[in-house]
């Protein structure tokens, strides 16, 4: 989520415009209606694309301003800003450029959560890994060898059916694309294969080339978390999609969504 706040009669009013949507249904944009005869439209269009911005008013409900954004295919990414009238004036979110709206089908709650909960405690056991081969290294062999079983089960099995669920295909990294999400697991579990490889071969688990190589891949594994999660991931090609598209440009320049 894009998180902020706006300004009116004097009021801050905080907001979270959504950057991920669902194939099945259209996407609320919302802002808090501060009243007061504020009016706000969102502004969209297809990305990547050079359609001219569709406008579309919001509507205020239950107190807050809303319009909803449609809904298009897996993969499929809008990108859009909200313009309010508010009484110090017009208000642009985001302030310079656009935000990107990207969806995806939904992914079964039986495959999402295992494949969060391993990668989660993936990077906790792999930072646990780390500190023990910098401060105490006891039981780091074992500590590694979990954190790659993670890696390759959350990451490596779970993760490209989560992909295909949510994106029609298993795997869009190196070689065959280059989703960033996908390149950016596949790092990791090469690092972490690379200290199971080196801790095989070593005798002595607390030695300084078993604990540099554990060392170097927690640091690679920490750099690759602080990538924003669906940088470059999979994108619709709309140019290449037009027949299967569930929405379509309208003479007016608009976007009429389309039986589905």
């Amino acid at each position: 989520e894009f998180r902020g706040s706006f300004e009116s009669g004097g009021v801050e009013y905080p907001f979270a415009l959504l950057r991920s949507g669902n194939t099945d249904a259209d996407a609320p944009i919302l802002v808090t209606d501060p009243g007061s005869g504020v009016a706000g439209e969102v502004f969209f269009r297809r990305y990547p694309t050079d359609e001219a911005y569709s406008p579309l008013p919001m509507e205020s409900v239950a107190g807050e301003l809303q319009a909803l954004l449609p809904a298009q295919p897996a993969a499929g990414k809008l990108e859009y800003y909200v313009v309010l009238e508010t009484t110090e004036g017009t208000v642009r979110i985001p302030e310079e450029g656009t935000l990107i709206l990207r969806y995806k089908d939904p992914v079964p709650l039986g495959v999402l959560v295992p494949h969060v909960i391993c990668m989660f405690i993936g990077l906790l056991v792999g930072v646990r890994t780390a500190l023990g081969a910098a401060f105490y290294p006891r039981g780091i062999r074992r500590l590694a060898w979990t954190t790659l079983g993670l890696m390759t089960v959350g990451g490596m099995v779970l993760g490209p059916i989560v992909q295909k669920f949510a994106f029609g295909a298993f795997w869009t990294g190196w070689p065959y694309g280059y989703d960033l999400t996908d390149n950016k697991t596949l790092v990791m579990w090469i690092v972490w294969v690379g200290v199971a490889v080196v801790l095989s071969r070593r005798k002595a688990e607390a030695d300084w080339v078993s604990r540099g190589s554990i060392l170097a891949a927690a640091v690679v594994m920490l750099a690759v978390y602080l990538i924003p999660h669906s940088l470059r991931g999979s994108e619709l090609d709309y140019s290449q999609a037009e027949e299967v598209l569930a929405t379509a440009v309208g003479p007016s320049g608009g976007m009429d969504q389309l039986d589905r």
